[in-house]
């Protein structure tokens, strides 16, 4: 991961070997935050693996706080559904 800003609520992230699958998700994650703005990513190029997510606070909360808390949160749901999956399927196969 790059950072790239001169302000510390206003920052892009290069976030590379990634698309759409974390983007999307980090997106909707970070935007669940009532102290950010404006959260964005794009692609630079489909032939080039990275990612650039943008992210402006409102205030004096730094733009890392956000994003990290967001990859944290997404970290957690992902944890969730493979629990909960990995569950499933023991209880499945205990039927059979």
């Amino acid at each position: 991961i790059q950072a790239d800003g001169t302000d510390g609520n206003c920052v892009t992230f290069v976030l590379h070997d990634e698309d759409h699958t974390l983007g999307n998700s980090l997106r909707y994650m970070v935007m669940k935050n009532p102290d950010v703005e404006f959260c964005g990513y794009c692609i630079t190029h489909p032939s080039e693996s990275k990612i650039n997510f943008r992210i402006q606070t409102r205030g004096a909360l730094p733009a890392v706080e956000p994003f990290r808390k967001g990859l944290n949160d997404l970290m957690g749901v992902c944890q969730h559904v493979l629990n909960t999956f990995e569950s499933s399927m023991k209880e499945f196969r205990a039927q059979k």
